[in-house]
């Protein structure tokens, strides 16, 4: 056996690259400055990787902001009104990705969706009808070449064609078949270029396989291979997939010419049993992902090597996906050598690869004694309390409509009531606090008064620019996930275990190490001074059961379903006690709701939102009429899945919406959707600042698909990630929006 990897975290290991771009985005650095950084940081990630004695080394893993969008500009799928700002390379790169707005025009971001089923976000492919498929970029070519000069030769990694096209938007009444062989003729100039320049393989990547196909993508899949591989300039080519099984197209998969496949052996459900019972051709190399790559475990090599000797002698090891999707590496982490021992970043997964193909006998029995021991003592009162739950405590009466006219008459608000999502900017003067209390350079009371009076600044500009409904801005918090997981029994955190979600957005997923409880408030303290100080509504804020779960690292050891209802049990008392002490609006946000869901829709309800659509129930299920309940959600595709977000009953529910293009409302029509909405009117993750014209625009055309009365106006996504200036303009121009139409109706 040999050993890869699909691709290796590009955020540097103490998150270098976010911060250089951070500056270029500044002006701080130049565009030479900003390359020449990067040279260095993937000389530095190649080298481990080799030092580590992995034996194949992927190129072009590396991005500035998302390969997705890297292969779109490749192959000069860029909108037309992003090209004609003029701007070089770097600059229309950084447009399409973050949106301009300035001298030379205004464009907004591309959008923005969840990577199949991961936190990790990408920029999703415009095709227009002036979109003309060429190369337009030498990125694939020249990173093989740097690494070539370092004595390593790499294997370039391409995102594929058949998933490309699966993920982009069609506008002015284009389809992908209009671009199919175009693309076709510039994937083989590809394998040209990387020919000539030296290389072996080529890695396509094309982990839109591992969901359901039609007879019709299988077909389609079939024939751009078949032509694309009839010459492929010498090149030997892995054919990579991840995330899943590609049950619906194995055969046909295992019959084209290609000279690896790669096959993930973690997340796909019946991989083995296509192995197993199908055959795997010998003229062909099968890439074993066997490590996961999304979890932060320590692999068991056990039950690895086990799994290994079933498969066929032709075969590579290698991780069940990139390895983008967890930590640097656990030796920048200050926990105990006995809990270290218990967890593998990306560094450490190469080490785990080497040894599983060495099959190092000294590795494998240190191994063996830590499954041997018991890591945690399980809270049994705990879990005796889930087993006992019964579908009374799943239940919310009285029924929406009886709460809705309750609540109508006691809150009092007006028609399209503005509100934000929750987070107003984490400013460096916020971020520094945190850090000197953190260290014991403040103390408790210094600390408390700064945090009140940050609060008490922003509840006077959200009085002064007119919102309705109020939030506290969630200065205290760190991160929406990791500060509930803080206040929580059953966490562990790490120091530098940052993930890139998207662009130079980094977080820190919580580890849950043992069984999940609550033993004191953890939010009561300053939703409840916020209330005092206004006579205005203050939404009190909570991250939902599944979204912490989600934006964790889970267990391995029990189900994520068993540790789902561990926190929502946890969040339910956060919820009452809130009521409790006046809190008339409590927003529950499930932002990664879909994150877990299933590819395949035929296990969407039997291993999924069966009990992820409860847990969100059980969260609220206790309280008053009169409390209304909110959540939001965000960057995910939800149309499929209406029906089942309305059955988590909340009152109101935000979307994020205003880079879909209001697309889901259509499906909200078509559902019969009961629940009030909050489509965003805005993007936040663009820094450009929308005008009260184009505020109004939006509003207009959500009030043409939902009624009047079933209407919030909020940004699609708190704001924490984003600076106070534009913050500030865009709320007052979303309050002005909100009023003028208000007005008219």
């Amino acid at each position: 056996m040999t050993t890869t990897i699909i691709g290796f975290p590009r955020l540097g290991e103490l998150r270098e690259l976010k911060f250089e771009t951070e500056k270029y985005f500044r002006k701080e650095i130049s565009t030479d400055e900003l390359q020449a950084f990067a040279k260095e940081l993937r000389k530095k990630h190649w080298q481990v990787v080799k030092d580590a004695g992995i034996d194949q080394i992927p190129s072009n893993d590396f991005s500035f902001y998302d390969n997705t969008l890297d292969t779109s500009v490749l192959f000069n799928i860029i909108p037309k009104k992003v090209k004609d700002l003029g701007f070089d390379s770097l600059e229309e790169y950084f447009a399409l990705a973050r949106g301009y707005q300035g001298e030379k025009g205004d464009v907004h971001a591309l959008p923005m969706k969840k990577w199949f089923n991961t936190n990790y976000h990408y920029l999703v492919p415009q095709f227009e009808k002036t979109t003309k498929i060429q190369i337009n970029s030498t990125k694939i070519v020249d990173e093989f070449l740097e690494a070539k000069e370092l004595g390593i030769v790499t294997r370039p990694v391409i995102l594929g064609p058949f998933t490309l096209l699966q993920l982009g938007q069609y506008h002015d009444g284009t389809t992908s078949a209009d671009f199919a062989a175009d693309l076709l003729t510039a994937y083989q100039e590809i394998f040209e270029k990387l020919a000539t320049a030296g290389a072996e393989w080529i890695q396509i990547d094309e982990p839109g396989l591992v969901v359901d196909l039609t007879a019709e993508d299988i077909t389609r899949f079939k024939e751009f291979y078949t032509t694309l591989l009839a010459n492929k300039k010498g090149l030997k080519v892995l054919l990579q997939t991840y995330f899943g099984d590609i049950r619906d197209i194995y055969q046909t998969v295992t019959a084209l010419d290609f000279d690896g496949i790669g096959l993930d052996f973690v997340e796909g459900k019946e991989t083995l049993n296509l192995v197993s019972n199908q055959g795997f051709p010998q003229d062909k190399t099968l890439f074993a992902g066997v490590i996961n790559g999304k979890n932060i475990w320590t692999n068991n090599y056990a039950d690895t090597l086990d799994l290994v000797s079933k498969l066929p002698q032709n075969k590579v090891l290698t991780t069940s996906c990139s390895l983008l999707h967890v930590p640097y590496s656990v030796g920048n982490e200050e926990f105990s050598k006995e809990i270290k021992q218990y967890f593998a970043f990306a560094k450490e997964k190469l080490t785990e690869l080497v040894a599983l193909d060495s099959t190092d006998q000294t590795a494998i029995e240190q191994n063996k004694q830590i499954f041997q021991q018991d890591r945690i003592t399980a809270n049994q009162a705990l879990q005796n309390k889930i087993a006992q739950l019964s579908d009374a405590d799943f239940v919310r009466l009285p029924a929406f409509s009886e709460r809705e006219a309750l609540q109508a008459e006691l809150l009092k608000l007006p028609k399209l009531p503005t509100t934000t999502i929750g987070s107003f900017p984490q400013t460096k003067e916020v971020k520094v606090t945190r850090g000197k209390f953190k260290r014991g350079e403040i103390d408790q009371a210094s600390y408390d008064s700064f945090i009140a009076q940050k609060i008490d600044d922003c509840l006077a500009f959200q009085e002064e620019i007119g919102l309705d409904v109020l939030v506290h801005g969630e200065f205290e918090r760190n991160d929406m996930v990791e500060f509930f997981g803080e206040a929580l029994d059953g966490y562990l955190f790490s120091k530098n275990g940052w993930v890139q979600s998207y662009g130079t957005r980094g977080v820190k997923p919580p580890i849950i190490w043992g069984d999940i409880s609550r033993s004191k408030p953890i939010t009561v303290q300053w939703s409840k001074y916020a209330q005092s100080k206004t006579e205005q509504i203050v939404k009190g804020m909570l991250t939902g059961p599944v979204t912490i779960l989600n934006w964790s690292f889970p267990r391995e050891d029990i189900s994520i379903k068993e540790s789902t209802y561990q926190l929502a049990l946890a969040i339910q008392e956060e919820v009452l006690d809130l009521e409790a002490n006046g809190i008339r609006i409590i927003q529950i946000d499930e932002a990664a709701l879909r994150e877990k869901l299933p590819l395949r829709q035929t296990d969407w309800y039997s291993e999924y939102l069966d009990w992820a659509i409860p847990a969100f129930r059980l969260v609220h299920s206790k309280v008053q009429a009169e409390t209304q309940i909110h959540t939001h959600m965000c960057y995910s595709e939800f149309e499929d899945i209406i029906q089942a977000i309305d059955q988590m009953d909340a009152d109101v529910i935000s979307f994020e919406a205003s880079r879909s293009n209001l697309a889901l409302l259509d499906a909200l029509n078509q559902n019969n959707f009961q629940t009030q909405v909050g489509p965003g009117v805005y993007d936040i993750h663009s820094p450009r600042i929308p005008s009260v014209d184009e505020i109004k625009t939006t509003i207009k055309k959500i009030l043409e698909k939902i009624p009047t009365d079933k209407v919030w106006i909020n940004p699609d996504c708190g704001l924490k990630t984003r600076g106070e200036k534009e913050t500030y303009a865009s709320l007052k121009n979303l309050v002005i929006a909100a009023k003028d139409i208000r007005e008219v109706l």
